[in-house]
């Protein structure tokens, strides 16, 4: 028998290949072998330290932020629980306590 690769989408593990490529029955997702080995069109995302972030992670703010339309401050040292990594200039997606949902550049956290 044949060891295929699991689905990216679903992780199932029942693929199968038809032709020159390979598809999932239980998500119906399709996939070539060339986009199973090319991952260099991800984007790598890391903070101001230089570790890579993933979705999940938590991360320290490492200076004091304006908080755009508001007079408020984010301070150092805040704690940002569950980031969700995104596309575009500010590249996470979080909420803070006291402030809600906000997005941030990654160049200006750290990864705890």
């Amino acid at each position: 028998m044949a060891d295929f690769p699991n689905c990216p989408t679903c992780n199932s593990e029942y693929t199968y290949e038809d032709g020159s490529l390979f598809i999932c029955p239980e998500c119906a997702h399709e996939w070539t072998a060339e986009a199973e080995t090319d991952i260099g069109d991800q984007r790598m995302i890391k903070d101001a330290n230089g570790n890579a972030l993933n979705d999940g992670d938590t991360v320290t703010v490492i200076k004091d932020l304006k908080v755009k339309g508001s007079s408020s401050v984010l301070k150092m040292g805040t704690k940002v629980k569950s980031i969700r990594l995104v596309e575009g200039d500010h590249d996470i997606d979080c909420k803070i306590d006291g402030f809600g949902a906000m997005k941030l550049k990654s160049q200006f956290v750290k990864k705890i």
